[in-house]
């Protein structure tokens, strides 16, 4: 473990477990800018050039000895690890377990980002914590079990947050700039299903601040606690609206060709699961945040132009 300087005071420690990802990325950002020690954690050489004052842990998280032993007691762990969609039958079990492991023997609260998956392929639109779980698709089955799991652990000790959100807006490698963006230097916009079905959106920026305010008043909860997230609210004609606001430019709005990915995923077991939640597209649903509102008073939230602007390559 390095570090870039030693904290002169006392500061609330956080282990971010997935450093490297969308959410690991914005979190040691965020809990940075708020003063906390951070510890952030990945498998290979983290760059947090940009990011002062950031300890480092370079390992596996499976490998529980390897990271108690290295970090000690802290505050708050971030939960950020997320394997791709192709390997969660296998791997999503044994990483829940090594992070329950490592919030019981550190005495962190375990702070871990939830989605809609939860709720099935039938969600309804409104997403309240009262919502029932439907384990009717594989993703929503694996997801619930994980959460059941973090739920139960509080029986041994560990305090536990999950704080539920929509698609991610910011970073690489999502449904934004993947698949919806991907040919807007053609002018061309993605829509992934009926242009006026709402979808649920998270900034990555303001998720993480969530992630602070709730980390800073932790002392308040017990046991397991769920919230949701609102972030925004988008139909596909409202984001094809916006990128034209922010891009300046008159853009067209195409279909995916689901088709052609039908046909990759006979060979590709990532474009298999992928498929699996195009249901998300074709149901429109929101997350409804009035307890998570209550609890930390004014949410973080961008306007979708504001994060789209800040999420798009400049050109």
């Amino acid at each position: 473990m390095t570090r870039s300087s030693v904290a002169k005071k006392e500061r609330s420690s956080v282990l971010v477990l997935g450093a490297k990802g969308h959410l690991g990325q914005a979190a040691v950002t965020a809990f940075v800018a708020a003063g906390w020690r951070v510890i952030a954690q990945a498998r290979s050489t983290i760059n947090l050039t940009t990011v002062p004052d950031v300890e480092t842990l370079e390992c596996d998280a499976l490998d529980t000895r390897t990271v108690i032993t290295a970090v000690g007691k802290v505050d708050v762990i971030v939960h950020a690890l997320n394997p791709d969609y192709a390997r969660w039958d296998t791997l999503l079990a044994p990483i829940t377990a090594a992070v329950i492991a490592i919030a019981k023997a550190t005495g962190g609260m375990l702070m871990v980002p939830g989605n809609v998956y939860n709720f099935g392929i039938d969600l309804p639109l409104l997403l309240t914590e009262n919502t029932p779980f439907a384990a009717n698709s594989q993703k929503a089955a694996l997801r619930i079990d994980m959460e059941q799991s973090i739920a139960a652990a509080a029986g041994q000790g560990v305090k536990s947050v999950v704080i539920r959100a929509g698609d991610f807006i910011g970073g690489s490698g999502t449904w934004l700039d993947m698949a919806i963006t991907k040919s807007l230097h053609k002018n061309i916009v993605t829509s992934m299903g009926s242009a006026d079905l709402a979808h649920a959106w998270a900034y990555l920026p303001d998720l993480a601040e969530v992630f602070v305010r709730v980390a800073e008043k932790r002392s308040e909860l017990t046991g397991h606690q769920v919230f949701h997230y609102a972030g925004i609210t988008a139909s596909g004609r409202e984001l094809h609206q916006a990128l034209e606001s922010v891009t300046g430019r008159n853009l067209k709005l195409k279909p995916l060709p689901w088709w052609i990915f039908k046909i990759i995923a006979l060979f590709s077991p990532l474009l298999r699961a992928v498929l699996q939640m195009r249901y998300l597209w074709q149901r429109p649903h929101r997350l409804v945040g009035t307890k998570l509102d209550n609890f930390i008073g004014a949410i973080p939230a961008s306007s979708l132009q504001a994060a789209l602007a800040a999420t798009l390559p400049r050109s």
